[in-house]
């Protein structure tokens, strides 16, 4: 045990978390004078926490994190700021005000000697506050069963919740505001939406008239709640409060009002003797439009089987048309009123495009989306990955010095969130490059286990299996990649090339690389070795003419490195031999 291992201590306490209800929004209309209202809120929060007897572990951002000794000083002080935080809103313009949500748990945590604190208690409360409304305040229900009758205040149940990354359900209520309390339950109000597309899955419909059946409809809606909430990048509503409206006729854009999202997916089951048929609908509820819609028909043989199947084939469709939609927002907007998210979401799309000029665009915009959140793991770990792509075509003075920040880049965005997908899967791409595979598989494993459905993290597994000599098994996890999302980028045609060429299935590895619209002089290595291992001097030569035309000075000993990554000997040479057969120059 080491020295700060011996100085934690352990206990049970009231926590607080708030964070600002459409903080992106108010610094992409006007940063100055939003940070100065953060400061006069922090002002407030600052000064009730320590009326209270709490502590203030941290502010980051715009967001505030106590602790208290008593829950019902926590409970006091979230409703007291609220109140001092109404005073300071009033004035202004509703666009304006600047509302938090607070959200108060009762659990273990530890206080390690520097005063941080950590577990499951913090991460509940921060899940609870997501739950509370803007100028409004949620608890956990060991939190209400303690000061219930105490401090005059009436709550609402919102029933068990399931949040992210626990694994139990919690029990939450919102503290009424007095009006609220006088008058009784209120109807359900529209909520404000998060900051990040926000989605809401209808309870599937069993068209089958087999009562058997329901549990395989609730099942599928279920599974896709899940499987959508390993994408951070969504905000996905928990399987209790979509269930709210499992047999009602719903009005999707009413009920996506009521819930606070943009968008809705509706879908039904129909069994018809041993074939069952899935119909799923993805609509964005402000303009009542089918983004995208699919059937799938299976045969009825294992259900639990066709249930994982459809689940993980809707899952990794889903968010690529989310982000589609939001794509077509955004393009109507000037940069400059781009919220984070958005600014992330276009540098995406621009570093797709892998030329010198749209990578450029892509990293202004991902150090904008910092410059709006520098909290925002998500940014920094694509600002690596689009400053990687810099580094990889050479597009930059100084290579070392690029590189350096790709990894400060990774540093800052692992800091700020160790379960990002994505920072785990450039991570291992970094990693990659590097030729350190031990540190590669590490990252790229987390990275699998935090979302399987990522069509880009499954594409690297089978790229890095290719890299350890098991050509065959990449290929296999390539084309799974390829189902996952049939709007693949098309490098996914090179990884899938590579794969089979590594397992000496020359054919299949040429045919693959063929699909590239636009080869470049490593796609036409690739092929002029395919080629020479199959026998075909005259397609060789024509490859090895078309790199040479790229690239004057390619030699094959010099560019290895850059183009492969086998860890095996045997692989590394078999593929110089193949591209010297071609008739490249040593």
């Amino acid at each position: 045990m080491n020295q700060e291992e011996i100085g934690s201590r352990q206990r049970l306490t009231a926590i607080l978390a708030a964070d600002v209800a459409g903080f992106s929004r108010l610094m992409s209309e006007d940063e100055r004078a939003t940070v100065a209202a953060l400061e006069a809120c922090r002002a407030a929060f600052r000064e009730s926490i320590v009326m209270h007897a709490g502590r203030v572990v941290d502010t980051a951002g715009d967001s505030v994190l106590a602790v208290f000794d008593s829950v019902l000083d926590a409970v006091a002080c979230a409703t007291a700021v609220q109140r001092a935080l109404r005073a300071h809103n009033d004035p202004l313009p509703e666009a304006r005000r600047m509302q938090y949500r607070i959200g108060v748990n009762l659990g273990d945590v530890i206080t390690r000697p520097d005063g941080t604190v950590y577990g499951d208690g913090v991460n509940i409360a921060a899940r609870i506050q997501s739950l509370a409304e803007p100028g409004g305040v949620a608890v956990a229900g060991s939190v209400r069963d303690s000061v219930a009758g105490k401090l005059g205040l009436a709550f609402a149940d919102l029933g068990e919740q399931e949040v992210k990354n626990i694994a139990r359900p919690v029990r939450v209520f919102r503290v009424k505001a007095p009006a609220q309390a006088a008058e009784g339950a209120p109807a359900l109000a529209a909520r404000e939406r998060p900051d990040k597309p926000s989605i809401a899955v209808l309870p599937f419909n069993n068209m089958s008239g087999d009562p058997e059946q329901e549990h395989f409809a609730d099942g599928i809606t279920e599974d896709i709640i899940t499987e959508l909430s390993r994408f951070r990048e969504l905000f996905v509503i928990s399987r209790n409060s979509s269930f709210k409206y499992k047999g009602r006729a719903v009005e999707v854009q009413k009920f996506a009002q009521e819930l606070g999202v943009q968008y809705v997916v509706e879908g039904s089951v129909r069994k018809a003797g041993k074939r069952v048929r899935i119909t799923v609908q993805l609509i964005d509820a402000e303009t009542d439009h089918h983004l995208w819609a699919e059937r799938y028909d299976r045969d009825l043989e294992d259900i639990f089987a066709i249930q994982d199947e459809v689940t993980s084939s809707i899952v990794a469709v889903l968010p690529g048309r989310v982000e589609a939609a939001a794509r077509d927002r955004v393009a109507r907007k000037p940069t400059d009123n781009m919220a984070a998210y958005e600014c992330v979401l276009t540098g995406k799309v621009l570093h797709h495009r892998s030329n010198r000029e749209d990578n450029a665009k892509a990293q202004r915009l991902l150090e904008r989306a910092i410059e709006l959140d520098p909290t925002y793991a998500h940014a920094h770990a694509w600002k690596a990955c689009v400053l990687g792509q810099t580094w990889g075509y050479g597009w930059c003075d100084d290579r070392d010095v690029l590189w350096n920040q790709v990894n400060e880049s990774l540093r800052t965005a692992l800091a700020l969130d160790d379960n990002d997908s994505d920072t785990h899967r450039i991570l291992a791409a970094v990693n990659v490059v590097r030729e350190d595979f031990d540190k590669a598989l590490y990252h790229q494993q987390r990275a699998l286990s935090l979302n399987p459905n990522d069509d880009l993290i499954v594409v690297q597994q089978g790229e890095i299996l290719t890299w350890l000599g098991q050509g065959e098994e990449g290929a296999e996890w390539i084309r799974k990649a390829m189902r996952l999302n049939p709007y693949h980028p098309e490098r996914f045609w090179y990884h899938l090339g590579r794969a089979h060429f590594a397992a000496r299935q020359y054919a299949e590895a040429a045919a693959a690389l063929k699909r590239i619209t636009l080869p470049d002089y490593r796609h036409q290595a690739f092929l002029a070795a395919c080629y020479a291992q199959l026998g075909d001097a005259a397609a060789a030569q024509g490859h090895v003419r078309k790199v040479l035309a790229e690239a004057p000075r390619f030699a094959v000993d010099r560019e290895l490195a850059a183009i492969v990554h086998f860890t095996q000997p045997g692989d590394r040479e078999h593929f110089r031999d193949s591209l010297l057969k071609a008739g490249l120059p040593a």
